[in-house]
């Protein structure tokens, strides 16, 4: 089965402010929450910013990401499914 590409964005108030152990508290809940839903999701990265952070995930579909949003505690504030990528080599593929 292929996994989609999603990004999530989640507002969680003041994240950026969090030490390097909180984050990694946080990364560890999330990860116990993936050990539940696999291999139906995967976590690939996330981008913090100041009261919320951008999640990018593979997932069988956006019910299981929101099946982790209730599991972890992190809301899933908003779900968008990546339909294409284009980065700067993108020009030279045409």
């Amino acid at each position: 089965m292929a996994l989609q590409r999603f990004v999530i964005e989640r507002d969680i108030p003041e994240v950026g402010s969090l030490e390097r152990e909180q984050l990694a508290a946080a990364a560890a809940k999330s990860n116990e929450a993936l050990a539940q839903l696999a291999p139906d999701i995967q976590w690939v990265e996330s981008f913090v910013a100041a009261d919320k952070t951008f999640c990018v995930y593979l997932a069988k579909d956006e019910d299981v990401i929101l099946r982790h949003a209730e599991i972890s505690g992190f809301p899933a504030t908003k779900i968008t499914a990546v339909r294409k990528t284009i980065d700067p080599t993108t020009e030279r593929d045409t």
